[in-house]
């Protein structure tokens, strides 16, 4: 159980009705319906979803941004409803669309917003870290997406916030600049940020978090570490496998019938190309490898991959596009 001292977030059974809406003959759209999450110091907290499920508005409606139909929410102690600019300079905040005005340079933006806070980041270092010294003549407006992201990300932590939103962090990002803004977010959160980020990106929660709520329809549908999430629809006894998948080339058109026990499911993706998903034991795949020695093939490929956040996540939430 979470002490106060731990918690920057809490939400409880929040409610976010928009509308009247035309198309609903108008009719309230809920949007969030009964969601509820905890967030605490010193951890990344993903909120994980698809497009449209809910993510984005729930944070705004945490950060105060959108008044909320239902529920309670505290933020770092506070209703962010009827929150004072203390609280603001408390909070970090790096959204979606960004928010910078179009046409104002970096640099100057960030002096600007530092002359807010008592005590700010030293701005030559967050800009030489996020490499906003290589665009800083350049409008915001100009930008690219993954630089808009960094300045984003630099305006949102120049305050040197106890708590940090950021939704869709990754987002037009490039190789480098993702690795740079991860590494960034990871001593944060080693230094005792609390962290509450939204992403449609598996890999970015299965790398960045401690706990991860996933969205759905906005309502939360599971919860858990990482870890826990990865054992869901498995065996409960620990000592079963998780679930997996076989990816091997071989030739075409071979039939597995009673090579592999029930909820075991082979298919051949194209021709000659296969992939074996489920609890697989290593019982299974000498069986595999003695069906091939019998018959003498030998696949021209064989790899194994672990079971993913995203088929965590698919499971949950269906694979058919809404």
């Amino acid at each position: 159980m979470q002490s106060p001292q731990s918690t920057v977030l809490s939400i409880d059974g929040l409610v976010k009705d928009v509308g009247p809406l035309p198309a609903l003959d108008g009719k309230m759209l809920r949007v969030v319906g009964g969601l509820s999450l905890v967030a605490e110091r010193g951890k990344v907290t993903a909120l994980l979803g698809a497009n449209g499920a809910g993510k984005t508005t729930t944070i705004e409606c945490a950060q105060g941004l959108q008044k909320r139909t239902g529920g309670t929410i505290s933020l770092l102690g506070q209703d962010p409803d009827a929150a004072d600019a203390g609280l603001r300079s408390r909070v970090g905040v790096m959204l979606q669309d960004g928010g910078l005005p179009p046409s104002a340079r970096p640099i100057p933006l960030l002096r600007h917003i530092a002359g807010m806070y008592r005590d700010p980041w030293a701005l030559d270092e967050l800009i030489q870290r996020l490499g906003i010294d290589t665009f800083s003549r350049t409008s915001v407006r100009r930008l690219s997406g993954g630089q808009k992201q960094r300045l984003a990300l630099a305006a949102a932590l120049v305050g040197r916030p106890e708590a940090l939103f950021l939704d869709e962090p990754s987002a037009g990002l490039d190789p480098q600049s993702r690795n740079i803004v991860f590494e960034l977010i990871t001593e944060l959160r080693s230094a005792g940020m609390g962290i509450i980020l939204t992403t449609h990106l598996m890999d970015d929660a299965q790398r960045l978090a401690d706990y991860v709520y996933i969205i759905d329809a906005g309502r939360n549908v599971a919860e858990g570490t990482v870890a826990q999430l990865l054992q869901r629809n498995v065996s409960p006894d620990p000592s079963q496998p998780h679930i997996r998948t076989l990816l091997f080339e071989a030739r075409p058109g071979l039939d597995f019938t009673g090579v592999f026990p029930a909820g075991i499911d082979v298919r051949e993706s194209r021709a000659g190309s296969y992939s074996v998903t489920g609890a697989l034991s290593p019982e299974d795949l000498a069986a595999l490898t003695a069906w091939w020695a019998a018959r003498g093939i030998m696949p021209g490929s064989l790899s194994l991959e672990a079971r993913s956040l995203e088929d965590v996540f698919l499971d949950i939430s269906g694979r058919d596009i809404r």
